[in-house]
C-alpha cells in the first residue's frame, strides 16, 4: 500500500508541474482527438471515469501504444487539482 501512495505522489507531482507549464490536455473529446492523431505521450483517467469513456480511451491508447494511468482521485478532485471549476475525467500529456 505504501508503494502505491509513493507512485501516486510522484505522478501527481509530474502532473502538477505539467499543469503549471500549461502543457496538459483537458477533457475527453480533446484527448481522444489527440490520441487519434497520435500526438499524446500519456493519458490519465480519474477513478470514477465513465465506463464508455474509459473504453474509448483505452482502445485508442492501445492502438497508439500510449500508456494510460488510472489515478486514485475522482473527477471532482481532479478538477480541483487542476484549478478548474468543472469535473475532469481525462487528462493527456502532449508529445514533445
Amino acid at each position: 500500500m505504501a508503494r502505491k501512495k509513493v507512485i501516486t505522489t510522484d505522478v501527481l507531482k509530474e502532473l502538477k508541474a505539467r499543469i503549471q507549464e500549461g502543457k496538459v490536455i483537458i477533457g475527453t473529446e480533446q484527448v481522444l482527438k489527440r490520441l487519434r492523431a497520435k500526438t499524446v505521450q500519456r493519458v490519465y483517467l480519474a477513478r470514477n471515469c465513465p465506463a464508455l469513456v474509459k473504453e474509448d480511451v483505452m482502445h485508442y491508447a492501445t492502438l497508439g501504444s500510449v500508456p494510460v494511468t488510472e489515478l486514485d482521485q475522482t473527477n471532482e478532485e481532479l478538477g480541483i487539482f487542476c484549478k478548474k471549476n468543472f469535473f475532469i475525467s481525462v487528462l493527456g500529456i502532449p508529445g514533445e
